[in-house]
Parts: C-alpha cells; structure tokens; sequence
C-alpha cells in the first residue's frame, strides 16, 4: 500500500492531530445541531389551568332519551366538575316546581357528586325584558324573578340573564326595539330584578349575545354592568356568541373581574350558515383557544367553563359528553 501523506489539492499536506481536531470539530457541531433542532420540535410545556369544567344540559338528549338523574350521573362519570341546568315552561326546572323540588334536585347533585354551575334559559326570547308588547315584558320579569328563586334553592350563584333585544332574526312576529329604547327598558328591568337577587345572593349575569343587537362592544358591556354598582350585577362571557365578526380573546382583557360566569361554545367562521347550526362540537371550530385561554388566565378567572351545544347526539349521546371533558382535559393542561 502506498505511504498517504494526506496530500489533497487544495492545500499542503495535513498531519494526523490537524485530521482528529477537525473531525471532533464536527462531530461537536453536529451534536449541538442536533441539540438545537430537538429543542425547536420539542412541544413547550403545557400550562395548567384552575378553572372547573362544566357542561350544559342541553348537550344531552333530555328529557326525550334520558331522565335528569341520568344526565347528571353521566355528566359526573365524565368528570365534569359542573353541570348547567336549563329552566323552561315544561321540565323539572320550571313554574311548576317550587322550592321543595329544586332541593331536590339539589340534594340528587349532592348524592351524584356534581355541582349545579348556574340556571340559563331560552325563556328570554319568547318573552324579553325590552319588548315592546308589554305583556311580553311582563312576563319575562315575572319568569326571571322565578329563576332567582331557582337558583338560590338549587345552591347556584349564577343565573345567566339576557337583558334585552333590538332585533331578533329567529323570530319573525317581533317588532324591532329601538337601541335607546331597549338599553332604558334593560336597565330598568335589571333594576328591578336586583332587588331580589341581591337578598338571595344570586349573581344575574348579563350574556353578550351579538345576534340581538344590544351590547355589540365590550365597552358597551362594562358601562352597563358597572352601572348598577352591584357585586350581584357580572358577565355571563360566551365565547362563542360574538366569533361571526369578533373574538373572544379581545373581549376578556376588557370586561376582566366582572366575568362571573363563561359559556364555552365552539364557532367555524368557514360557514355562511348564520343559525344554530354555526355552532360546533369543542375543538372542531375556529376558534383560537390556546389565546382565550391565556386571556382568562391573565385575569385570574377560576370560575366553570360551560359548554354548551344544541345538539344531542341521535345514537350514542354519551360520545359527546366524554368527547368534550377529553377536550377541556387538554385545553386546561390536565392531560
């Protein structure tokens, strides 16, 4: 074999040692590299979040398929930590329960391991707190005085309370309320409402609604809520419900400590179909929740987030309940 004097040409010949330092040069660099493009595909740790999951009742086939005792159960077993109750004119939770039966639907929460997160309802659309027929107006003060009642017998601070309406597209008998109309007629309903509240100690939470044309800002939100100067006065934040032209993770910053109680409703902004049907399953959205999420962090909200959905599942309904605690688990860093 012939002597290698390492000759190359592009330079004079290399020796030995100069050959080994470049080699463990490289070798170094290379190590280092792959360090660094580790480091870059490395997922950042998840943050964990302190607020408690909770689902709505709407969310299961009730009371067609399964009976509240069921619901509740089932909410439990997916380790949900809440479940929101819906009143309505003909349920268990309606004006043809009282006092004796909220309790005991209460102690049935208590026996489950669930709490009651709060009492929400469609009841403030057919009969609003601004409408111009006073019958309607009547009503709806009437029917959100019962709530109150409710909520305090079911061991709930929160009702959520849709204050008013300037328009309402989903019915077409309602006649339009003028926007300086509807925010006296809202306030002076409230006004009414607190009242009671207030010695009951349930906390009515005003919801940012969009499609009803009243309270469209978030400054729009604060002005009104602060203008009762009541701790029993907050925000029913719903995510969901401005995501057509806006986003959550700008409202939150805004109306900080006065959220007292949040829905988590999951949009697409990919449709054209402005309905019920906008409204999706958790995660199957566009909806950035990885920024909603650090904005409710930012101002130290520990309270339910509440998912709510119209849209019981025709075969299998239990798929959605456990699919949305899996989904909240990932969302608050618990899996």
């Amino acid at each position: 074999m012939p002597e290698d004097n390492s000759t190359t040409s592009f330079g004079p010949p290399m020796e030995r040692r100069q050959l080994l330092a470049y080699a463990a040069f490289g070798s170094a660099a290379f190590a280092g590299a792959s360090r660094v493009q580790a480091a870059k595909t490395e997922p950042a740790p998840k943050r964990r979040y302190n607020m408690k999951k909770s689902i709505n009742l709407w969310a299961f086939p009730y009371p067609d398929k399964m009976s509240l005792r069921q619901c509740l159960q089932l909410a439990k077993d997916a380790g949900f930590d809440g479940i929101e109750l819906n009143y309505d004119l003909e349920s268990d939770l309606s004006p043809k329960s009282g006092t004796k039966e909220f309790h005991d639907i209460r102690r049935m929460a208590d026996e489950i391991g669930i709490a009651i997160s709060g009492v929400c309802s469609f009841l403030f659309w057919p009969y609003p707190l601004t409408s111009n027929d006073p019958v309607e107006r009547s009503k709806g003060l009437e029917l959100a005085g019962k709530m109150t009642q409710a909520a305090h017998d079911l061991g709930t601070e929160n009702l959520l309370v849709v204050p008013g309406a300037v328009h309402m597209p989903w019915r077409e008998d309602h006649d339009p309320t003028p926007n300086d109309v509807c925010a006296r007629r809202a306030k002076e309903a409230i006004g009414k409402l607190l009242p009671q509240a207030e010695k009951l100690k349930v906390s009515m939470n005003m919801e940012n609604i969009f499609f009803n044309g009243f309270l469209l800002s978030p400054f729009e939100m604060v002005d009104f809520v602060d203008g009762f100067s009541s701790e029993y006065v907050k925000v029913h934040f719903d995510t969901g419900n401005i995501m057509e032209y806006q986003f959550p993770e700008h409202w939150i910053p805004i109306l900080g400590k006065r959220i007292k109680n949040v829905h988590l409703k999951e949009f697409t902004k990919k449709g054209t179909d402005h309905s019920l049907e906008a409204f999706r399953p958790l995660l199957d959205g566009t909806t950035n929740w990885p920024a909603v999420l650090e904005a409710f962090g930012k101002v130290e909200y520990d309270g339910y987030l509440t998912f709510e959905y119209f849209h019981p599942y025709q075969h299998f309904p239990e798929a959605l309940i456990y699919q949305t605690a899996d989904s909240l688990d990932r969302m608050l860093g618990i899996k």
